[in-house]
């Protein structure tokens, strides 16, 4: 729901009922993630996506029937030659989609989830997309009789709202979302009926909007400005720092969310203990001094960070790394530090080297090898 969320609340807040098709979970080289969504207004108006086009003609449909009826379903797309599903992925994965009608009525949460959103404040949406009570056969008031499909809780800033319809449900299904929540991940959970932990019959989708991951660029030159730009696009939220205001200026990275005068290391130090660093963050070291780069590196290898990655030659990291291991950097915390920065793309500008970083980090983050996809076999997207 994250890319159409906006779109949404519109229709919400002018009281038109929608349809949303949300990707809940996925096997093999599957198109998106989960919570990639589909939004069919009731004017047949499309925003989003599920696959980039493999399932989208079918789920259009089925978002149309359900909009007129009310009845979420939950359906399945696989690879293309299985009979068992209904329409193919050429890529050759497997996904799971949730097709429900949001109206007021039904999500009556959505202003807490927008407001949280547009504050920077992380918030889960839990929704109940499969529920059977494992009696037999027959209507779906039946298979659910105590009407959990479709039902909601939102977790922000220590509330929680909504009901799945137990108690018990409830209770396992916040504590559950809390911890995906802080780990920024989106997925399923699942439960009995009625909220046992080991149990079945009872799947929930959370949505996690986590604050965005941070990078942090080390060093106001050129090739900062580009790796700022890119990281922004990624969806990091980028702070610029250096110690020279001259070049350490809001006009120079129109790009960051921020740039701070301070010597490097004081910086990070402030922000660790502030809490405001965490497993997701990356640092990129652009500063090509040891007057800057040790301190920070120094501090930087010894936390558990996303990437640490050190611009500079071959002769400087050299350099660099003796003066590491001089201030006590174990060889265990100097193997985690990617220096020289980036991989190998033969780039030459600014870009071109903010590409190369881009991609290191985007690789770690999912456990790609960087070597051309051509050469490999086996699924296209790594689970992470």
């Amino acid at each position: 729901m994250r890319d159409v969320v906006d779109e949404l609340h519109r229709h919400w807040r002018a009281g038109e009922p929608v349809a949303v098709a949300t990707v809940v979970d996925t096997w093999r080289s599957a198109p998106q993630p989960p919570g990639a969504a589909m939004l069919v207004a009731a004017d047949g108006t499309v925003t989003g996506s599920v696959s980039g086009g493999c399932v989208e003609a079918d789920l259009y449909e089925r978002a149309r029937q359900v909009l007129a009826g009310g009845v979420p379903e939950l359906v399945r797309y696989g690879i293309s030659d299985d009979d068992a599903y209904a329409v193919g992925l050429t890529c050759g994965g497997v996904l799971d989609v949730f097709v429900e009608r949001v109206d007021a009525d039904g999500f009556p949460q959505l202003d807490l989830v927008v407001d949280a959103r547009r504050g920077g404040r992380p918030v889960a949406v839990v929704t109940c997309v499969a529920a059977d009570a494992g009696q037999p056969p027959g209507t779906a008031a039946r298979a659910d009789p105590a009407g959990r499909l479709g039902r909601r809780l939102v977790l922000t800033e220590g509330r929680v709202v909504g009901s799945l319809g137990s108690d018990r449900l409830d209770a396992a299904a916040a504590d559950d979302a809390l911890g995906l929540l802080a780990a920024g991940r989106s997925g399923i959970l699942r439960y009995g009926y009625d909220g046992q932990r080991r149990g079945s019959g009872v799947s929930l989708f959370v949505a996690a909007y986590a604050t965005p991951p941070r990078m942090i660029v080390f060093g106001a030159i050129d090739f900062a400005a580009a790796v700022a730009r890119i990281g922004a696009f990624l969806g990091y939220r980028v702070t610029v720092c250096d110690a020279r205001p001259v070049f350490a200026t809001a006009r120079r990275f129109p790009e960051a969310d921020e740039v701070v005068v301070d010597w490097p290391h004081r910086y990070l130090a402030r922000e660790l203990e502030a809490g405001r660093v965490d497993a997701r963050t990356v640092v990129c070291v652009l500063t090509h001094d040891p007057r800057f780069d040790v301190p920070v590196l120094d501090l930087a290898l010894r936390q558990r960070l996303a990437y640490v990655g050190a611009m500079g030659s071959r002769r400087t990291h050299d350099e660099r790394r003796k003066r590491l291991r001089e201030a006590g950097v174990t060889p265990e915390q100097l193997v985690r530090l990617a220096a020289p920065i980036g991989l190998d793309l033969g780039g030459r500008t600014p870009e071109e080297t903010a590409v190369s970083v881009a991609a290191q980090i985007v690789a770690g983050r999912w456990g790609g090898t960087g070597r051309p996809l051509a050469e490999l076999a086996g699924p296209i997207h790594h689970a992470g």
